[in-house]
């Protein structure tokens, strides 16, 4: 018959095998597990074919604020921060809103004036959305619209593929 310190140390023996196993089981596992586990769902595409005939909302210096309706492969309303930074450059901010989410992102462009209407043709990229656009990126679409310079209505068409 065992003593009880003979019992208790090992039971304490088996206790400290158990853990020293399951530590190393469990460091194992979690190598494993992060190793083989998917960094996320796989990623949906989406086209992007979007218009919008925008009517401005306010005027701050070089930056028309506009607002109108997106129609085209996401419906919505478009909301554009148009900024003329030179006498042949604008950027903007493009911020779509859906029943389901929004999606939001940065373009640059070549600016062209003209007598009655300015033009403008370059690229954006997706940089954020929300909801059901949650994650969404893209980069290269291409972003073009006119402005008219008798009100500073503006025309805008923003196309090509993103992801979320």
């Amino acid at each position: 018959m065992m003593s009880r310190s003979a019992k208790l140390g090992g039971v304490l023996a088996a206790i400290a095998l158990s853990f020293g196993a399951w530590a190393a089981v469990g460091s194992l596992g979690l190598a494993v597990s992060v190793a083989a586990a998917p960094t996320g769902l796989a990623a949906r595409t989406f086209s992007l074919n979007e218009s919008g005939n925008l009517h401005l909302t306010s005027k701050h210096g070089f930056t028309l604020n506009e607002r109108g309706s997106a129609s085209g492969t996401v419906r919505g309303t478009i909301y554009v921060h148009l900024k003329i930074v030179s006498t042949v450059r604008v950027t903007a901010e493009v911020n779509i809103y859906t029943g389901g989410g929004s999606i939001s992102g940065d373009g640059t462009a070549s600016y062209h004036k003209g007598e009655a209407t300015a033009s403008f043709s370059g690229s954006m990229s997706i940089a954020r959305g929300s909801g059901s656009y949650a994650d969404a990126h893209g980069q290269g679409l291409s972003f073009s619209g006119t402005i008219a310079r008798s009100n500073d209505a503006v025309t805008v068409h923003v196309s090509g593929r993103a992801a979320t």
